[in-house]
């Protein structure tokens, strides 16, 4: 039944954005930085009907972390395609995510990702790969959040920790712009749909966001193994979800 809802849900947000389309299209010919906060309030509407259709809920710690006057880089596990959902509805700032480059080619998903400053990464393309890094980085400057999935797939293994190696070049965009690395741990957004979106189930979503991390606080040792350095904080912040 929830994944009938869920569906319904989507073929008439998929009408209904066609109209909101055209408007946010015009906000950005006045404010792009309005067009970004418009979308994005959009999307955490859908994402949160989602999650009450779908029977789940979130609890969300830590946003008080989050510095709110800069752009941070957001660096979370990975789990699931609720990932994102679950991002989006808790994320306090304007935040753009990190998504591979196969989405560029769904025409309704990619025109909000643009909308949303997200960027599409090739990862089988070294050159296209540092291009999407340096628009991160530009956008970063002018004040938008990133938020990335270090391990560069989702982790299926049964246990939360460990997770993959966390992949050290997803840090450029904090090592290049000195911004603050924001370590988000999330539980059990793999339980919210399962079986390749055969159902949904009820559970509980935990996000935790932790401390800011300025990488010119980090030991030169610790920039080195930035990645290895990050993904210790995130298991460590798993672990301590109850």
């Amino acid at each position: 039944m929830r994944i009938i809802l869920v569906g319904v849900f989507l073929v008439l947000f998929a009408i209904i954005s066609l109209p909101l389309y055209l408007v946010t299209w015009l906000l950005g010919k006045k404010d792009e930085r309005l067009q970004v906060a418009f979308s994005q309030k959009i999307v955490k509407v859908a994402f949160r009907i989602i999650f009450i259709l779908a029977g789940a809920r979130i609890e969300c710690k830590g946003r008080e972390n989050v510095p709110k006057d800069e752009a941070v880089l957001y660096i979370a596990n990975h789990r699931s395609y609720c990932d994102i959902l679950a991002g989006y509805i808790t994320t306090p700032t304007l935040t753009g995510f990190v998504s591979k480059d196969d989405l560029k080619k769904v025409p309704c998903v990619s025109r909000w990702m643009r909308f949303l400053k997200c960027l599409f990464l090739n990862r089988e393309n070294p050159r296209e790969g540092m291009q999407t890094i340096l628009t991160g980085i530009e956008q970063m400057k002018q004040g938008y959040s990133v938020f990335i999935m270090p391990e560069g797939t989702r982790n299926r293994q049964k246990e939360l920790v460990p997770l993959l190696p966390f992949r050290d070049g997803s840090f450029k965009l904090s090592t290049k712009t000195g911004c603050a690395i924001v370590p988000v741990a999330m539980k059990n957004t793999e339980k919210v749909i399962r079986h390749h979106f055969a159902w949904f189930s009820p559970t509980k979503v935990s996000v935790v966001y932790g401390e800011p991390i300025y990488p010119k606080d980090l030991t030169a040792e610790e920039k080195r193994h930035m990645g290895a350095y990050m993904q210790k904080k995130v298991e460590e912040m798993l672990e301590n979800i109850d």
